[in-house]
């Protein structure tokens, strides 16, 4: 599973990159085997103003599969992140959980 991180008006500093990369291997580890790319888009969307205008979206490319998205907004990028990998993870809970169910139910 390979980790992207996107932002084209932002400069990030290490720490939030690694907490990044971290966070995504800890919550999304257990989907690997499933997954080819995730990739992060952060923005801040109020520039220097403040308030809950960190912007992430994450998405993650299951293989042979259509990207599927998570995003949240945050006064503080490491909330945004957080909060948007763990939508990312029950969104993939669901969709994995689904195709299990239905090759256990084609076992028969």
């Amino acid at each position: 599973m390979q980790i992207q991180i996107n932002s084209p008006q932002l400069q990030l500093p290490d720490a939030l990159v690694d907490y990044i990369e971290r966070t995504a291997s800890e919550v999304l580890g257990r989907h690997a085997d499933m997954l080819t790319r995730v990739e992060f888009h952060l923005s801040d969307t109020n520039a220097n103003k403040g308030g809950v205008d960190k912007r992430c979206v994450v998405e993650a490319r299951p293989r042979g599969m259509d990207p599927l998205t998570a995003e949240h907004e945050g006064v503080e990028f490491k909330d945004a992140v957080k909060h948007a990998i763990d939508k990312l993870d029950r969104v993939l809970d669901r969709r994995f959980g689904k195709l299990s169910s239905r090759e256990r139910g084609h076992a028969h």
